[in-house]
Protein backbone atom coordinates (compact mmCIF):
# COMPACT_ATOMS: atom_id res chain seq x y z
CA UNK A 1 0.00 0.00 0.00
CA UNK A 2 1.37 3.63 -0.84
CA UNK A 3 1.58 5.25 1.99
CA UNK A 4 0.55 8.27 0.72
CA UNK A 5 -2.18 7.69 -1.06
CA UNK A 6 -5.53 7.85 0.72
CA UNK A 7 -6.38 4.99 2.90
CA UNK A 8 -9.97 5.26 1.46
CA UNK A 9 -8.10 4.93 -2.14
CA UNK A 10 -6.01 1.88 -0.77
CA UNK A 11 -3.34 3.21 1.01
CA UNK A 12 -2.34 3.18 4.75
CA UNK A 13 -4.00 4.96 7.54
CA UNK A 14 -2.35 7.61 9.64
CA UNK A 15 -4.33 6.41 12.08
CA UNK A 16 -4.65 2.18 11.77
CA UNK A 17 -6.13 2.03 15.11
CA UNK A 18 -8.38 4.65 14.67
CA UNK A 19 -9.48 7.76 16.67
CA UNK A 20 -8.43 8.10 20.90
CA UNK A 21 -11.19 6.33 23.21
CA UNK A 22 -13.26 8.14 25.00
CA UNK A 23 -12.99 8.21 27.87
CA UNK A 24 -9.18 7.85 28.26
CA UNK A 25 -7.70 5.23 31.82
CA UNK A 26 -8.16 7.80 34.62
CA UNK A 27 -6.90 5.91 37.75
CA UNK A 28 -8.80 8.81 39.72
CA UNK A 29 -12.38 7.94 37.94
CA UNK A 30 -11.23 4.03 38.81
CA UNK A 31 -10.42 4.76 42.39
CA UNK A 32 -13.95 6.30 42.42
CA UNK A 33 -15.37 3.64 41.14
CA UNK A 34 -14.05 1.03 43.41
CA UNK A 35 -14.47 3.26 46.28
CA UNK A 36 -18.54 3.31 45.64
CA UNK A 37 -18.14 -0.05 45.25
CA UNK A 38 -16.43 -0.86 48.34
CA UNK A 39 -19.02 1.74 50.57
CA UNK A 40 -22.17 0.58 48.98
CA UNK A 41 -23.09 3.94 47.85
CA UNK A 42 -23.14 2.69 43.60
CA UNK A 43 -26.47 1.07 44.42
CA UNK A 44 -28.03 3.68 46.37
CA UNK A 45 -31.47 5.89 45.92
CA UNK A 46 -29.81 8.57 48.11
CA UNK A 47 -26.00 9.12 49.03
CA UNK A 48 -23.22 11.51 49.42
CA UNK A 49 -21.82 11.67 45.65
CA UNK A 50 -24.67 13.08 44.11
CA UNK A 51 -24.76 15.75 46.73
CA UNK A 52 -20.85 16.59 46.98
CA UNK A 53 -21.24 16.73 42.64
CA UNK A 54 -24.41 19.11 43.09
CA UNK A 55 -22.18 21.53 45.69
CA UNK A 56 -19.10 21.44 43.59
CA UNK A 57 -20.76 22.11 40.16
CA UNK A 58 -22.47 25.02 42.54
CA UNK A 59 -19.23 26.72 43.60
CA UNK A 60 -17.70 25.85 40.18
CA UNK A 61 -20.22 27.96 38.00
CA UNK A 62 -20.88 30.37 41.00
CA UNK A 63 -24.21 29.31 41.11
CA UNK A 64 -26.80 29.53 43.73
CA UNK A 65 -29.47 26.17 42.59
CA UNK A 66 -28.06 23.22 40.63
CA UNK A 67 -30.16 20.42 40.00
CA UNK A 68 -28.77 17.34 38.47
CA UNK A 69 -30.86 14.78 36.24
CA UNK A 70 -30.88 11.64 33.47
CA UNK A 71 -29.67 14.06 31.01
CA UNK A 72 -29.31 17.52 29.47
CA UNK A 73 -32.19 17.23 26.99
CA UNK A 74 -34.26 16.43 30.18
CA UNK A 75 -32.18 19.25 31.33
CA UNK A 76 -33.53 21.38 28.69
CA UNK A 77 -37.19 20.20 29.20
CA UNK A 78 -37.29 20.48 32.97
CA UNK A 79 -36.05 24.69 32.37
CA UNK A 80 -38.92 25.58 29.83
CA UNK A 81 -41.43 23.63 32.51
CA UNK A 82 -40.11 25.63 35.33
CA UNK A 83 -39.78 28.77 33.15
CA UNK A 84 -43.77 28.14 32.56
CA UNK A 85 -43.09 27.79 28.72
CA UNK A 86 -46.20 26.29 27.31
CA UNK A 87 -48.99 26.64 24.44
CA UNK A 88 -49.41 30.13 23.16
CA UNK A 89 -45.51 30.52 23.58
CA UNK A 90 -42.66 31.38 21.17
CA UNK A 91 -39.25 29.86 22.12
CA UNK A 92 -36.27 31.39 19.25
CA UNK A 93 -33.49 29.39 18.66
CA UNK A 94 -30.63 29.12 16.25
CA UNK A 95 -32.01 27.43 13.36
CA UNK A 96 -28.45 25.53 13.33
CA UNK A 97 -28.72 23.75 17.05
CA UNK A 98 -29.05 20.83 18.50
CA UNK A 99 -32.17 19.15 17.35
CA UNK A 100 -33.35 18.06 20.87
CA UNK A 101 -33.62 21.63 21.64
CA UNK A 102 -36.32 22.34 19.23
CA UNK A 103 -37.93 18.82 20.09
CA UNK A 104 -38.28 19.99 23.98
CA UNK A 105 -40.20 22.97 23.06
CA UNK A 106 -42.65 20.72 21.06
CA UNK A 107 -42.64 18.62 24.15
CA UNK A 108 -44.01 21.29 26.30
CA UNK A 109 -46.38 23.20 23.77
CA UNK A 110 -44.78 25.98 22.34
CA UNK A 111 -43.61 27.08 18.99
CA UNK A 112 -39.93 27.17 18.36
CA UNK A 113 -38.73 30.42 15.94
CA UNK A 114 -35.79 29.61 14.28
CA UNK A 115 -33.33 32.64 13.42
CA UNK A 116 -30.22 33.01 11.22
CA UNK A 117 -26.65 32.39 12.54
CA UNK A 118 -22.94 34.49 12.57
CA UNK A 119 -21.53 33.90 9.64
CA UNK A 120 -18.14 33.17 11.08
CA UNK A 121 -18.49 31.29 13.99
CA UNK A 122 -22.15 29.17 12.97
CA UNK A 123 -23.76 29.85 16.62
CA UNK A 124 -26.62 32.41 17.46
CA UNK A 125 -26.57 36.20 15.96
CA UNK A 126 -27.62 38.54 18.57
CA UNK A 127 -27.90 40.99 15.89
CA UNK A 128 -30.28 38.41 14.12
CA UNK A 129 -33.14 37.35 16.72
CA UNK A 130 -34.26 41.08 17.58
CA UNK A 131 -36.44 40.71 14.58
CA UNK A 132 -38.10 37.79 16.05
CA UNK A 133 -39.12 38.99 18.84
CA UNK A 134 -43.10 38.83 18.98
CA UNK A 135 -45.64 39.53 21.70
CA UNK A 136 -46.00 35.70 22.85
CA UNK A 137 -41.91 35.19 22.82
CA UNK A 138 -41.31 33.67 26.23
CA UNK A 139 -37.79 32.30 26.02
CA UNK A 140 -34.41 32.37 24.11
CA UNK A 141 -32.26 28.59 23.84
CA UNK A 142 -28.49 30.02 23.03
CA UNK A 143 -26.27 26.84 22.67
CA UNK A 144 -22.25 27.42 22.44
CA UNK A 145 -21.50 24.74 19.57
CA UNK A 146 -18.07 23.22 18.01
CA UNK A 147 -15.55 25.61 19.95
CA UNK A 148 -18.09 28.87 18.99
CA UNK A 149 -18.91 30.81 21.70
CA UNK A 150 -22.51 33.46 21.70
CA UNK A 151 -21.80 36.88 23.05
CA UNK A 152 -23.75 36.53 26.06
CA UNK A 153 -23.69 40.11 27.37
CA UNK A 154 -25.27 41.07 24.03
CA UNK A 155 -27.60 38.48 24.51
CA UNK A 156 -28.52 39.47 28.26
CA UNK A 157 -29.18 43.15 27.19
CA UNK A 158 -31.91 42.22 24.85
CA UNK A 159 -33.51 39.63 26.63
CA UNK A 160 -33.61 41.83 30.11
CA UNK A 161 -35.29 44.97 27.60
CA UNK A 162 -37.86 42.68 26.10
CA UNK A 163 -38.34 40.72 29.39
CA UNK A 164 -37.60 37.24 28.19
CA UNK A 165 -35.81 34.47 29.80
CA UNK A 166 -32.46 32.96 28.53
CA UNK A 167 -31.56 29.18 28.39
CA UNK A 168 -27.74 28.84 27.81
CA UNK A 169 -26.81 25.30 26.71
CA UNK A 170 -23.58 24.54 27.67
CA UNK A 171 -23.39 21.05 26.87
CA UNK A 172 -20.52 21.22 24.53
CA UNK A 173 -18.27 23.89 26.31
CA UNK A 174 -18.41 22.70 29.99
CA UNK A 175 -15.87 25.39 31.52
CA UNK A 176 -16.25 27.57 29.02
CA UNK A 177 -15.53 31.23 29.47
CA UNK A 178 -18.17 33.54 28.14
CA UNK A 179 -17.28 37.33 28.49
CA UNK A 180 -15.54 36.64 32.12
CA UNK A 181 -18.42 34.50 33.23
CA UNK A 182 -18.56 30.42 33.02
CA UNK A 183 -20.59 29.18 30.24
CA UNK A 184 -24.38 28.25 31.56
CA UNK A 185 -24.27 31.25 33.78
CA UNK A 186 -25.46 34.11 31.93
CA UNK A 187 -28.81 32.71 31.72
CA UNK A 188 -31.88 32.54 34.06
CA UNK A 189 -30.99 28.90 33.73
CA UNK A 190 -27.82 27.10 32.53
CA UNK A 191 -27.58 23.54 31.08
CA UNK A 192 -24.82 20.58 31.67
CA UNK A 193 -24.51 17.36 29.65
CA UNK A 194 -22.80 14.34 31.20
CA UNK A 195 -23.61 12.38 28.22
CA UNK A 196 -20.72 9.04 26.79
CA UNK A 197 -18.60 11.38 24.49
CA UNK A 198 -19.13 14.80 26.56
CA UNK A 199 -16.23 16.53 28.10
CA UNK A 200 -17.57 15.11 31.47
CA UNK A 201 -19.10 11.79 31.49
CA UNK A 202 -21.00 9.61 33.13
CA UNK A 203 -22.28 7.85 29.93
CA UNK A 204 -25.82 9.84 30.85
CA UNK A 205 -26.24 12.63 33.13
CA UNK A 206 -27.18 16.24 32.95
CA UNK A 207 -27.69 19.11 35.08
CA UNK A 208 -29.31 22.41 35.19
CA UNK A 209 -28.32 25.56 36.99
CA UNK A 210 -29.84 28.80 37.88
CA UNK A 211 -29.81 31.65 40.17
CA UNK A 212 -33.51 31.89 40.56
CA UNK A 213 -35.06 30.34 43.19
CA UNK A 214 -38.89 30.00 41.37
CA UNK A 215 -36.99 27.78 38.74
CA UNK A 216 -35.10 25.90 41.17
CA UNK A 217 -38.14 25.21 42.78
CA UNK A 218 -40.35 24.46 39.73
CA UNK A 219 -38.27 22.20 38.52
CA UNK A 220 -37.48 20.00 41.34
CA UNK A 221 -41.38 19.74 42.14
CA UNK A 222 -41.36 18.42 38.19
CA UNK A 223 -38.95 15.66 38.99
CA UNK A 224 -40.89 14.58 42.19
CA UNK A 225 -43.42 11.69 41.34
CA UNK A 226 -42.79 9.93 44.87
CA UNK A 227 -39.29 9.27 43.89
CA UNK A 228 -37.12 11.44 41.22
CA UNK A 229 -38.04 10.97 37.68
CA UNK A 230 -34.90 10.34 35.32
CA UNK A 231 -32.53 11.08 37.98
CA UNK A 232 -28.47 11.18 38.12
CA UNK A 233 -27.49 8.03 39.85
CA UNK A 234 -24.92 7.94 42.68
CA UNK A 235 -22.48 6.06 40.49
CA UNK A 236 -22.62 8.51 37.98
CA UNK A 237 -21.90 11.46 40.37
CA UNK A 238 -18.80 9.52 41.93
CA UNK A 239 -17.13 9.56 38.57
CA UNK A 240 -17.98 12.74 37.47
CA UNK A 241 -16.40 14.29 40.75
CA UNK A 242 -13.23 13.73 39.66
CA UNK A 243 -13.32 15.08 36.17
CA UNK A 244 -14.33 18.08 36.83
CA UNK A 245 -11.67 18.41 39.26
CA UNK A 246 -9.19 17.99 36.16
CA UNK A 247 -11.85 20.27 33.64
CA UNK A 248 -10.02 23.47 33.80
CA UNK A 249 -7.13 21.70 33.18
CA UNK A 250 -7.89 19.91 30.09
CA UNK A 251 -9.81 22.47 28.88
CA UNK A 252 -6.51 24.67 28.76
CA UNK A 253 -4.57 21.66 26.84
CA UNK A 254 -7.55 21.42 24.52
CA UNK A 255 -7.45 24.71 23.79
CA UNK A 256 -3.62 24.81 22.57
CA UNK A 257 -4.06 21.92 20.81
CA UNK A 258 -7.25 23.62 18.80
CA UNK A 259 -5.48 27.16 18.13
CA UNK A 260 -2.09 24.86 16.74
CA UNK A 261 -4.75 22.66 14.50
CA UNK A 262 -6.35 25.81 12.95
CA UNK A 263 -3.26 27.43 12.27
CA UNK A 264 -2.03 24.37 10.56
CA UNK A 265 -5.51 23.71 8.36
CA UNK A 266 -6.32 27.75 7.80
CA UNK A 267 -4.19 27.09 4.78
CA UNK A 268 -5.74 24.39 2.90
CA UNK A 269 -8.24 25.61 0.19
CA UNK A 270 -12.34 25.31 1.19
CA UNK A 271 -11.42 24.92 4.99
CA UNK A 272 -12.03 27.65 7.54
CA UNK A 273 -12.15 26.97 11.54
CA UNK A 274 -14.87 28.94 13.36
CA UNK A 275 -14.12 32.17 14.64
CA UNK A 276 -14.43 33.91 18.18
CA UNK A 277 -12.96 37.39 18.44
CA UNK A 278 -14.58 37.67 21.92
CA UNK A 279 -12.88 39.52 24.84
CA UNK A 280 -12.55 37.74 28.17
CA UNK A 281 -13.53 34.34 26.55
CA UNK A 282 -11.89 31.07 26.34
CA UNK A 283 -13.90 28.14 24.31
CA UNK A 284 -14.11 24.52 25.20
CA UNK A 285 -13.40 21.98 22.95
CA UNK A 286 -16.34 19.23 22.71
CA UNK A 287 -16.52 19.43 19.08
CA UNK A 288 -13.80 21.72 17.07
CA UNK A 289 -16.14 23.27 14.33
CA UNK A 290 -14.71 23.77 10.45
CA UNK A 291 -16.39 25.28 7.83
CA UNK A 292 -16.06 23.47 4.91
CA UNK A 293 -16.66 24.83 1.34
CA UNK A 294 -16.65 22.05 -0.96
CA UNK A 295 -15.98 23.81 -4.18
CA UNK A 296 -13.22 25.06 -3.47
CA UNK A 297 -11.89 22.15 -1.44
CA UNK A 298 -12.85 20.16 -4.77
CA UNK A 299 -15.06 17.61 -2.92
CA UNK A 300 -18.60 16.84 -1.71
CA UNK A 301 -18.32 17.22 2.55
CA UNK A 302 -19.94 13.30 2.62
CA UNK A 303 -16.70 11.82 0.67
CA UNK A 304 -14.17 14.33 2.40
CA UNK A 305 -15.97 12.95 5.83
CA UNK A 306 -15.88 9.42 5.09
CA UNK A 307 -11.29 9.77 3.92
CA UNK A 308 -10.97 11.23 7.11
CA UNK A 309 -12.81 8.59 9.15
CA UNK A 310 -11.00 5.91 6.45
CA UNK A 311 -7.55 7.70 8.15
CA UNK A 312 -8.69 7.21 11.85
CA UNK A 313 -9.69 10.52 11.89
CA UNK A 314 -12.88 11.21 13.69
CA UNK A 315 -13.47 14.73 11.43
CA UNK A 316 -17.83 14.05 10.51
CA UNK A 317 -20.59 16.00 9.30
CA UNK A 318 -22.09 18.97 11.73
CA UNK A 319 -25.52 18.74 12.80
CA UNK A 320 -28.86 19.06 10.30
CA UNK A 321 -30.10 22.19 10.51
CA UNK A 322 -33.95 22.58 11.78
CA UNK A 323 -35.39 24.17 8.76
CA UNK A 324 -34.29 20.93 6.44
CA UNK A 325 -36.95 18.47 6.30
CA UNK A 326 -39.62 19.82 8.54
CA UNK A 327 -42.97 21.11 8.04
CA UNK A 328 -42.98 25.16 7.79
CA UNK A 329 -46.00 24.19 10.49
CA UNK A 330 -43.62 22.52 13.23
CA UNK A 331 -41.97 26.02 13.60
CA UNK A 332 -41.34 30.11 12.74
CA UNK A 333 -39.24 31.61 10.71
CA UNK A 334 -38.34 34.36 12.73
CA UNK A 335 -35.21 35.79 9.62
CA UNK A 336 -33.88 34.33 6.46
CA UNK A 337 -31.67 31.07 7.23
CA UNK A 338 -29.15 31.59 4.81
CA UNK A 339 -25.90 31.13 7.18
CA UNK A 340 -27.76 28.54 8.96
CA UNK A 341 -28.42 26.46 5.23
CA UNK A 342 -24.51 26.97 4.93
CA UNK A 343 -23.73 25.43 7.94
CA UNK A 344 -26.20 22.41 7.14
CA UNK A 345 -24.33 21.92 4.23
CA UNK A 346 -20.76 22.93 5.31
CA UNK A 347 -20.23 22.07 8.93
CA UNK A 348 -17.72 19.57 9.98
CA UNK A 349 -16.76 18.79 13.79
CA UNK A 350 -13.56 17.31 15.20
CA UNK A 351 -13.95 14.78 17.95
CA UNK A 352 -11.86 16.30 21.03
CA UNK A 353 -10.31 13.32 22.56
CA UNK A 354 -7.14 14.05 19.73
CA UNK A 355 -7.11 17.32 21.27
CA UNK A 356 -5.62 15.22 24.61
CA UNK A 357 -2.80 13.88 21.99
CA UNK A 358 0.37 14.42 21.25
CA UNK A 359 1.57 17.47 19.32
CA UNK A 360 1.94 14.88 16.53
CA UNK A 361 -1.63 13.35 16.70
CA UNK A 362 -2.83 16.62 16.43
CA UNK A 363 -0.48 16.85 13.68
CA UNK A 364 -1.92 14.34 12.27
CA UNK A 365 -5.15 15.81 11.73
CA UNK A 366 -3.51 18.62 9.57
CA UNK A 367 -1.53 15.81 7.36
CA UNK A 368 -4.60 13.86 6.79
CA UNK A 369 -6.50 16.79 5.51
CA UNK A 370 -3.68 17.87 2.90
CA UNK A 371 -3.55 14.17 2.27
CA UNK A 372 -7.21 14.26 1.08
CA UNK A 373 -7.35 17.53 -0.62
CA UNK A 374 -4.43 16.02 -2.48
CA UNK A 375 -6.50 13.64 -4.10
CA UNK A 376 -10.02 15.20 -4.14
CA UNK A 377 -9.82 14.85 -8.08
CA UNK A 378 -9.81 11.00 -7.65
CA UNK A 379 -11.76 10.77 -4.65
CA UNK A 380 -14.46 12.82 -6.52
CA UNK A 381 -14.83 9.72 -8.69
CA UNK A 382 -15.36 7.60 -5.66
CA UNK A 383 -19.20 6.18 -5.24
CA UNK A 384 -21.44 6.49 -2.28
CA UNK A 385 -21.54 2.80 -1.48
CA UNK A 386 -17.84 2.20 -1.86
CA UNK A 387 -17.60 4.74 0.86
CA UNK A 388 -20.77 3.44 3.15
Amino acid sequence: MSPDLPAILGGSPLRPSGPPIWPIPDDDVLHALATAYRDGSWGQYQGHHVEELTRRLAEYHQAEFVLTCGSGTFAVELALRALQVGPGDEVILAAYDYPGNFLNIHTVGALPVLVDIDADNWNLDPRQFSAAISPTTKALIVSHLHGGLVPMAEVMDIARQHRFAVIEDACQQPGALVQGKRAGTWGDVGILSFGGSKLLTAGRGGALLTRRADVHQRARLWQQRGNVVNPLSELQAAVLLPQLRKLDERNAQRAVAARRLCGLVGAIPGIHPLQNEISDSAPGYYKLGLQFDAARFGLPRDRFAAAMRAEGIALDEGFRALHVGRSPNRYRRGTELLEAQQAHEGCLVLHHPVLLGTEAEVEQVAEGIRKVHGFADQLRGVTRESIT
